[in-house]
């Protein structure tokens, strides 16, 4: 027997719901891919008024060559680094000239290779300015270079190091602009 009340209603908006969460967690465990290919992708839209799979992969080559830490892992993964053992730019290049979402195409990679969605920023301290630096050790000083592949050659005081993660911390914040 069917019921005709309100439980039907109910039980294919949690269904609804179920799937909805299952895309967006399939998306969300692939951070540094999404991220990455968002930037490329705002980069060749603002530049380009059309998108041809060559183009795509040129600009690719030419973000991975400046990418750095997680990001240069994943071009590596993609074969977009001059030491990738592989060559897969074009499961990267064609659909985002076709404008497939960039979660989607993710998706798809990691279905492929499952290292591309295991990437993951590292964490980033909460307070980078002056104040918060201070309060830090010079190890945690030493672990957030070394995360951005820095290192403070000559450095024995920590105010040397607050100056320089200071410095740095524009170049390595991973929401800039490609």
């Amino acid at each position: 027997m069917i019921p005709t009340d309100g439980t039907m209603s109910v039980l294919s908006v949690a269904i609804l719901l179920l799937f909805r969460a299952a895309a967006f967690s399939a998306a969300g465990n692939c951070e540094v891919c999404v991220v990455f290919l968002h930037r490329l992708y705002g980069s060749l839209t603002s530049g380009h008024t059309e998108l041809s799979p060559v183009l795509v992969e040129e600009e690719l080559v030419r973000a991975c060559t400046v990418a750095q830490g997680k990001e240069a892992r994943l071009c590596y993964y993609l074969g977009a680094s001059s030491d990738a053992a592989t060559r897969v730019t074009a499961s990267v290049s064609r659909p985002l000239a076709s404008h497939v979402p960039v979660e989607k195409i993710c998706q798809r990679l990691g279905s492929g290779d499952t290292q591309i969605c295991q990437l993951r920023y590292e964490p980033r301290p909460k307070d980078l300015s002056s104040d918060g630096l201070k309060k830090m050790r010079v190890l945690e000083l030493r672990k957030i270079l070394a995360s951005w592949g820095e290192e403070c050659r000559g450095c024995l005081e920590k105010h040397e190091f607050v100056s320089l993660i200071q410095e740095k911390a524009p170049l390595h914040d991973h929401t800039v602009e490609l």
